[in-house]
């Protein structure tokens, strides 16, 4: 029988709840058991799609096309598995299945209610993805904090699973904070126990505590908490704050978490967890043979989780060159024709962030321009990549008055024109080109020695293409499609000849890097820094 874990959220938020999660799982997975990890937000939106990255972070794209909560990322750079549609779930999606169902008259006769089918909804979600796939472990992150109005369908069907399946089968962890009063010299237990206490009017006792904290948890402490929260003492958790966030499958590792939930369960774990692949990766990322600057220009750079998957990815890339990638934010808006060399003279190289929207244009295309120029490793990813493309026709081909018809929709010269599917559709929610698709390389490109192969597959989020009408010109003056979508012939990446590294790339290939396969073009993005500040 496949086996539930829950973990939820107390006295704060942003503790960490995907990252224990994903390093719970990553665990159990190294014991040998096949875990997944699904996160249920208490938001209305049917999706973070339509949220702003500054509300939420990043919007995570799966290959099935979900555009999803960003500990998804969190998820699959830890386990090394993709995941999908099913491994995201809001109140928004909930609330929508059952308005449905109660218009096609399913509930015929009956008072739609929260309870039961609204909580029936969750559980349903909640058993979805055992029954669709052999799991034996699925862990679910119940979003939010409790006490919350929005998670409390999430809690009571939470306590209607323990009550149906039973402590061997299904349990409760609750990520608490232990706050440390400097004045005092001590650690507070107190915002815990009423958090558990809320929890308990909920009718759900948790069964292992993980309390956050920046000091070592003593024995008295453990003690009090175990007391206080009817817990066992050794499902009293540390999670100490960490340097780096690979740590924590260690840190939890050393604190037996995995041992005490298989002991719930009555499992016997298959095997000795082998984590020397993930040792490797931690030994190469703290101790970095050589040291580079990139810097990183968007327009929401104020959220640094608003770009969570391309800082990892240059962790992941970074390890594996032994090289320490200092990420510097470039707000796009800051930068103009008078300041950008002094602003990025210092760099060895330089990513431009996908993103929406006109504002912040300009700066990045005045960048584009400089790095182009002065022979900078570039980067450009999706938006990214469209503003090389208008750099390039104002400045080199001439088009003074080139853009992309989502900035300028009058523009003599639509070098970014929109998708023609996209031309009809009204609605802005997931409708985008969403998700996985094909493209064949050109043999001898930067972006075929990267990846090793001729044909690849990656992750898309946009309305916007390159202009096919344009291509030969481009071609003609040194900037290149080398990666084509076989099936639409729509330009997926660019590259510019006579340069040390000059890529741009509709897809997002942030979202496919892992700590065991860091992305290639991030991987070779590096070496190419690297090969230069070494002659």
């Amino acid at each position: 029988m496949t086996k539930y874990i829950f973990v939820t959220g107390g006295v704060s938020s942003s503790l960490g709840k995907g990252i224990i999660s994903a390093s719970l799982a990553k665990l159990l997975q190294a014991r040998g058991f096949s875990v997944t990890i699904q996160k249920f937000d208490p938001y209305i939106n049917v999706d973070p799609g339509t949220l702003n990255p500054y509300e939420h972070g990043e919007c995570y794209v799966t290959d099935d096309g979900a555009e999803t909560d960003l500990d998804l990322g969190h998820y699959e750079r830890f386990l090394n598995v993709p995941t999908s549609q099913a491994n995201n779930v809001t109140t928004g999606r909930i609330y929508q299945t059952v308005i449905n169902k109660e218009r096609a008259g399913d509930y015929l006769g009956k008072t739609v209610q929260i309870v039961p089918h609204v909580t029936d909804e969750i559980k349903r979600r909640f058993c979805l993805l055992g029954k669709t796939k052999d799991y034996e472990i699925i862990i679910s992150e119940i979003g939010g904090t409790v006490g919350d109005i929005e998670s409390l369908p999430y809690v009571e069907a939470m306590r209607q699973m323990r009550w149906e399946l039973g402590a061997t089968n299904c349990m409760v962890i609750h990520l608490t904070f232990i706050p440390y009063l400097n004045a005092a010299k001590e650690l507070k237990t107190k915002p815990t126990q009423h958090s558990v206490k809320t929890l308990l009017s909920y009718g759900v006792q948790p069964d292992i505590l993980v309390c956050r904290t920046e000091h070592p948890l003593r024995l008295s402490i453990r003690k009090k908490l175990a007391l206080f929260c009817n817990v066992d003492l050794e499902s009293v958790i540390e999670a100490m704050d960490a340097d780096t966030i690979y740590d924590v499958p260690l840190l939890m590792l050393k604190e037996k978490l995995d041992i005490t939930v298989l002991k719930k369960f009555q499992l016997d774990s298959k095997q000795e967890p082998d984590l020397t692949e993930w040792k490797t990766f931690l030994g190469k990322l703290k101790n970095p043979l050589r040291e580079v600057s990139i810097a990183l220009v968007g327009k929401y750079n104020e959220l640094p989780d608003a770009y969570k998957s391309i800082h990892e990815s240059f962790v992941h890339a970074g390890a594996v060159n032994e090289c320490k990638v200092n990420v510097e934010a470039i707000h796009s808006e800051q930068i103009t024709h008078e300041n950008v060399r002094e602003l990025l003279k210092n760099m060895d190289g330089v990513l431009i962030a996908p993103g929406f929207g006109e504002r912040g244009i300009e700066g990045k295309i005045i960048a584009i321009r400089y790095v182009r120029e002065q022979k900078i490793p570039f980067f450009g990813i999706c938006l990214g990549m469209q503003c090389a493309v208008v750099e390039f026709a104002r400045n080199v081909l001439q088009l003074d008055d080139a853009a992309s018809i989502e900035v300028d929709s009058l523009t003599p010269y639509p070098v970014i024109n929109m998708m023609e599917e996209q031309k009809n559709i009204t609605q802005i929610g997931g409708t985008m080109r969403l998700g996985a698709y094909e493209c064949e390389l050109e043999p001898d490109s930067h972006a075929q020695q990267a990846y090793g192969s001729k044909t690849i597959y990656e992750r898309h989020r946009h309305r916007y293409e390159f202009n096919d009408h344009y291509k030969k010109q481009f071609s003609a003056e040194g900037l290149v499609a080398t990666g084509i979508n076989p099936k639409t012939g729509l330009v997926e990446i660019i590259e510019l000849k006579d340069h040390p590294w000059f890529v741009g790339v509709q897809f997002h290939p942030e979202l496919k890097s892992t700590v065991e396969n860091p992305h290639p073009l991030f991987v070779h993005f590096l070496k190419a820094i690297m090969a230069i500040g070494s002659e």
